[in-house]
């Protein structure tokens, strides 16, 4: 089956399997992958992270419900478990809290797990958003858990990342603590009709207002790949501050503001260049990987298995230091 041109005509059966396939990284989803791949760089990526407990999925269920109401948008929802889809849990509740868009055929919800990969984000994610932006779909959302470096490896995905916090869920300043605010385009106080809000509001700005980040840090490989801010226009901030917006998302209450904070950040983006800057520095860091992934394949094709399992021993017996054995093993 010719999954590419089934997906391009809008077959949402084909899209479901060629995911599946693009998921297991079988021939056929890569296959499929470079023939749609031209067809891509249209969709808005929108990442969604933030601490469990703080209220993503009912965020994105209510944001992408005034995106369908208000913009007619075609909206693809991408929700990254830490576990296995097989066991329920995490995956089933965000099927369970989007049931509003249940039956609607604008609307395209995949769970999928993170299979135990870094950083908590799958290294088909991307992939499976270049497919939801080949089908035609507007807005990809990617709600990933909020787990340690799954955070920056959204803002690498993401042309808009949104960071959800919420009140009561002990220290405010938690997030700052793993760099979150490097990476945040807009901040989110959501469960705002609960206590404490205002010294979770109070918390964000002030460190907003020490940061004022000139540029933004992407970790990649071990090495830091620095990506000045963008200037706006003449008339407007010389950078993007980003905005903290309070939202009650069970209640559908500051979802429109929300919504138009993310619209003048796209303003921004595309005035500023910032579009392809980011485009630039996503694509960058999926080639990469595919390199990398490469030459590790080839790597192991050449070495001889013993030759392999000789070298670690010496290393598991101290004999030989990782390095001393890397390049002995790359014939350097």
């Amino acid at each position: 089956m010719n999954y590419s041109q089934a997906v391009l005509s809008g077959d949402r059966l084909a899209l479901a399997r060629l995911l599946t396939q693009v998921e297991n990284e079988a021939p056929e989803g890569r296959a499929a992958l470079i023939e749609l791949f031209p067809h891509t760089g249209q969709a808005h990526l929108i990442g969604v992270t933030g601490a469990p407990g703080t209220g993503k999925s009912s965020l994105v269920n209510q944001l992408t419900l005034h995106f369908r109401k208000t913009q007619n948008k075609r909206v693809a929802i991408v929700a990254v478990d830490p576990s296995s889809p097989f066991t329920g849990g995490a995956v089933l509740g965000d099927r369970v809290r989007m049931r509003d868009l249940s039956g609607d055929s604008g609307v395209f919800i995949r769970s999928m797990a993170t299979r135990g990969s870094l950083g908590g984000l799958a290294q088909s994610t991307a992939n499976m958003a270049q497919v939801f932006d080949a089908a035609g779909f507007d807005i990809v959302i990617i709600e990933t858990v909020g787990a340690g470096q799954s955070e920056v490896d959204v803002a690498r995905l993401a042309h808009t990342t949104l960071v959800v916090e919420a009140p009561g869920l002990g220290d405010d300043i938690q997030a700052i603590k793993a760099g979150i605010l490097e990476i945040a385009d807009i901040l989110v106080v959501n469960k705002a009709d609960r206590p404490g809000v205002e010294n979770t509001e109070k918390s964000l700005k002030s460190m907003l207002e020490l940061a004022h980040p000139t540029e933004r840090v992407f970790q990649h490989h071990g090495q830091s790949t620095r990506v000045a801010a963008p200037k706006q226009d003449s008339s407007s901030a010389l950078m993007w501050i980003p905005p903290i917006q309070r939202t009650v998302a069970i209640e559908g209450k500051g979802i429109s503001e929300l919504a138009q904070s993310i619209t003048r950040h796209v303003t921004h983006l595309t005035h500023s260049g910032g579009w392809a800057i980011r485009e630039r520095t996503r694509l960058e860091v999926e080639l990469d990987s595919l390199i990398r992934e490469k030459l590790v394949s080839r790597f192991r094709d050449e070495v001889p298995q013993k030759q392999y399992d000789d070298i670690l021993e010496k290393v598991i017996q101290r004999e030989l230091s990782p390095w001393e054995a890397a390049a002995m093993l790359t014939y350097e």
